[in-house]
């Protein structure tokens, strides 16, 4: 089955999925945050078209290792997700992943306004994809 790979943001939440093997991620989409809690649901919307059976969400972490205030709400969303969705849920470590994006975006000449867009997908690839990496039994 299918990983489904988050990168929530304040405004955003990047997806990605990988292949049915595990051992690739594709991005899917940025949704965007609302008020009424909607993004929930298209997550759901998601998991149910993709087949997925874990859910993997990038937990920013400080540079020294320790979980801070941003940290904080990823873990209060991780749980929100497996008591809502019923799925099992990972944290990964996501330090300088949405970094690592912006430098894979710019290198790849993708104009300002366009990163803006994509980058929160881009950095829930390269969480799913670290997690596959580290998680593969090959």
């Amino acid at each position: 089955m299918r990983k489904l790979g988050l990168d929530y943001g304040d405004r955003r939440i990047g997806a990605a999925v990988s292949d049915a093997f595990g051992w690739t991620a594709q991005g899917l989409e940025t949704i965007e945050r609302r008020r009424d809690g909607s993004e929930m649901e298209r997550i759901r919307r998601l998991i149910e078209e993709y087949e997925v059976s874990e859910i993997v969400v990038g937990l920013p972490k400080n540079m020294n290792g320790t979980v801070g205030p941003r940290g904080e709400i990823c873990i209060e969303f991780a749980d929100q997700l497996r008591e809502t969705l019923s799925l099992p849920v990972h944290l990964w470590d996501e330090r300088l992943t949405t970094v690592s994006a912006e430098r894979v975006l710019i290198e790849g000449d993708v104009s300002r306004k366009k990163r803006k867009g994509i980058v929160d997908k881009m950095a829930a690839v390269l969480i799913l994809q670290n997690f596959l990496d580290a998680n593969s039994k090959r």
